[in-house]
């Protein structure tokens, strides 16, 4: 599964410098991106969220309690009821697209050939919302079966039908007198469509068939929407969030929603790859800890998880801080994508970097109240963060444009942290004892100095490196590239020299699941 996620979170952001390439950063790219935004909205909130969160825990319960057939019932129950309710949502959502658009991104209305192009594209990929509400239960179905691989992969499809797509439709979107990028938006429906599909041969080979049934008053089904409703809760206000966010987005200009959604893309990356890997592997551990009732043995192994985790993305997010300039430009600036752009995106990924280590930690702390029981802890703090997050966005637009709101995105998720951490030390007792507080400073001291490291050997490298590259002709960005590396060498080694001076035990835990994954990959190779 590690595999799988590496090469999707590789796949996303190849899509990404394939929009750079193609697009740029102008009011194609905005145009794509709030349209793709809106069935997104629903994506997480119906069908990759809560949907699934209720889902495989009562697919689960069936199964053990009543057999494999009844909870396939159940499935076939879940996919004819996501086809009705989502069914009408798309359609609603194609008859009602003009509406939406003006609605979240009101500034459009005065470009007619980006609002017309940006209502197509919303009807374009409406549908892709029921696909992955299938894919979603797909995923959670054979995870539930022990299969791990084809459901982890198979969002690599999306991706990759997006990339094929900048490549393969565009050019035929633009010979019938669309948008170029049209073209993506019918990759991404696609995409979505094969995600799917590309599951349905393993759920076969489990002895699944689909047979239409339909029955709201299933007690599966109840109890699926019962579960829904304190997870949609939370979710909606982060949707609301994220509606607000892209409203003030559009009304700073051409290329604004695309700084940002190139910015937190880069941010995503380590994020995804090593973040995520901590808590995966925190919550099988935690779960038998709790079913035991454990809570020392609980709490000694969510302090270990968030050290390591604190670790790993400080020295992501200093490291960012410091070269943000060179990665953006190294990862999007060709083709249309300007060096304007570069500057602008990397101010916004400078501001999602700082929120970093907070998103990690409620990757950590979330799950671990599920395990306990407790669905209201992590609601209560995803509002209070949204709360936090709109009145900064709102008061953080004027004076700092369109960073401020990713800016304003990373202070609600330490507000989201912070009040994770400290309802989780009231139910397990203080991480002190098992030493995170002195953990932590040690931490953040080698962190950032690492980071200051990076940040002054680029700037006194890149004259040499630069005088260098002249004289033997090397192109610009591979000029760029060492320059970079050189960086990132130096850091490396100093916060290893730090660390060893300091004692951090995270520092060789980071380098132990480091040479794993590359072990992963190349054998995957």
């Amino acid at each position: 599964m590690g595999i799988a996620t590496f090469f999707s979170r590789i796949a996303g952001l190849v899509r990404e410098q394939t929009f750079a390439y193609l697009f740029g950063a102008g009011i194609w790219t905005d145009a794509f991106n709030v349209a793709f935004r809106i069935p997104n909205l629903l994506r997480d909130l119906f069908a990759e969220g809560a949907m699934s969160a209720a889902f495989v825990p009562t697919f689960n319960s069936v199964l053990e309690k009543e057999g494999r057939q009844k909870a396939f019932k159940l499935t076939n129950l879940t996919f004819c009821a996501i086809f009705i309710v989502v069914g009408i949502l798309t359609v609603l959502g194609i008859i009602f697209s003009p509406f939406i658009v003006s609605t979240l991104a009101p500034e459009f209305t005065s470009n007619p050939e980006k609002f017309e192009a940006t209502v197509t594209m919303t009807r374009i990929m409406f549908p892709f919302l029921l696909a992955v509400s299938w894919a979603a239960i797909a995923m959670g179905m054979l995870n539930s079966l022990g299969e791990f691989f084809i459901p982890a992969v198979a969002p690599v499809f999306l991706n990759l039908s997006m990339i094929a797509a900048g490549w393969l439709i565009c050019p035929i979107a633009k010979s019938y007198d669309y948008p170029a990028i049209t073209g993506m938006a019918i990759g991404a429906m696609l995409g979505g469509l094969i995600q799917f599909a590309v599951q349905l041969p393993a759920l076969f080979r489990h002895g699944y068939k689909f047979r239409w049934v339909l029955n709201f008053q299933d007690p599966g089904i109840q109890r699926i929407i019962k579960l829904i409703i304190p997870g949609t809760v939370g979710l909606a206000a982060t949707q609301v969030n994220i509606a607000i966010s892209t409203i003030l987005a559009t009304s700073q200009g051409d290329g604004a929603v695309s700084w940002l959604s190139y910015a937190f893309r880069v941010m995503q990356l380590p994020l995804g790859l090593f973040g995520v890997a901590v808590a995966q592997a925190t919550l099988p551990v935690i779960s038998r800890q709790a079913a035991g009732n454990d809570r020392e043995a609980m709490s000694q192994t969510l302090a270990s998880s968030l050290r390591l985790s604190s670790f790993i993305n400080l020295f992501a997010c200093f490291a960012i801080l410091a070269l943000a300039e060179p990665a953006v430009r190294i990862l999007f600036q060709h083709g249309r994508f300007t060096p304007e752009d570069t500057l602008a995106t990397a101010l916004a990924l400078r501001a999602y970097a700082s929120g970093l280590l907070f998103f990690s930690l409620i990757k950590v702390m979330g799950p671990a109240f599920y395990t306990l029981d407790e669905t209201k802890t992590p609601v209560i703090a995803s509002i209070s963060a949204v709360a936090v997050n709109i009145i900064l966005n709102l008061a953080l637009i004027k004076p700092l444009g369109y960073w401020g709101l990713a800016l304003g995105t990373s202070i609600g998720a330490m507000v989201n942290a912070v009040i994770l951490f400290y309802k989780l030390q009231h139910r397990l007792g203080s991480f002190n004892r098992f030493g995170l507080t002195a953990a932590m400073l040690k931490i953040l001291a080698a962190t950032s100095l690492s980071g200051l490291v990076m940040w002054q050997s680029f700037i006194r490298l890149a004259p040499i490196v630069a005088s260098i590259s002249a004289s033997v002709s090397i192109d610009s960005l591979l000029n760029a590239i060492i320059t970079m590396t050189l960086a990132l060498i130096a850091g490396s080694l100093a916060i290893t020299a730090v660390s060893t001076l300091l004692k951090i035990e995270e520092a060789g835990k980071a380098g132990e699941m480091l040479m794993r994954r590359l072990r992963r990959r190349k054998t995957a190779d």
